[in-house]
């Protein structure tokens, strides 16, 4: 099945460049591009992609308010970021507001495509060092961190005993086929558990999971 791509970003020669690199893969379709976040959330409505990548700094609408808006909008769509910057404040805001991962700006054809894919498929695109970086960066703002909504409650008593275990691991980065490996069992059933932890706390994807395991203190950065 070919991935639709819409790409948002305020710079011509940027989303021309991605065109070109994501429009040269056979599973691949660019379907359009937006200019600014407002537009983006204007085009998703239209084109229905299943991946945006979204940068973060633009005019009119941010790419922080566009990915929050097509979230909230549209469950289908995943929004993948781009940044310049690897530690940008704003990646983690991103992110909580419902991203599933970033890329930086000079990724390779191939990693872009790949983050494309890993994103389309509903994984998070997070490195374990890239994860505990943006947490141990972001968590220092603020005495008191803005939990999300789930964190906040206490939720996460809900969780057995395992499935704890398996969020932790997720927040640390690691792939269905590695926690399975930590753990001794299938991947089938890890994928289960994985399931079963973005129903009870209300995630939509791996990557809130994993903010979700840092803001509840389950872990801890470094």
């Amino acid at each position: 099945m070919t991935i639709r791509v819409l790409i948002a970003d305020d710079q011509m020669m940027v989303r021309e460049g991605f065109s070109v690199l994501l429009g040269a893969m056979p599973d691949i379709e660019v379907v359009g591009e937006a200019v600014n976040g407002r537009d983006a959330v204007e085009r998703v409505r239209e084109l229905a992609p299943d991946v945006v990548l979204m940068d973060i700094r633009m005019p009119e609408m941010n790419g922080i308010e566009a990915t929050r808006e097509i979230v909230a909008a549209d469950g289908a769509a995943k929004v993948l970021v781009l940044t310049t910057f690897d530690l940008d404040e704003y990646v983690y805001q991103a992110l909580r507001a419902g991203a599933s991962g970033f890329l930086l700006k000079d990724a390779s054809a191939r990693q872009l495509a790949d983050g494309v894919r890993v994103v389309a498929a509903g994984e998070a695109l997070l490195a374990p060092s890239v994860t505990k970086r943006l947490i141990t960066e972001f968590s220092k703002l603020s005495e008191t961190p803005r939990l999300m909504p789930a964190a906040q409650q206490g939720s996460y008593g809900e969780l057995t005993e395992r499935e704890t275990e398996v969020l932790v691991l997720i927040a640390q980065g690691l792939s269905n086929g590695e926690i399975a490996e930590r753990l001794v069992v299938a991947e089938s059933t890890i994928k289960t558990h994985v399931s079963r932890v973005l129903v009870k706390l209300g995630l939509r994807d791996r990557t809130q999971a994993a903010v979700f395991a840092y803001e509840a203190r389950l872990v801890r950065p470094g």
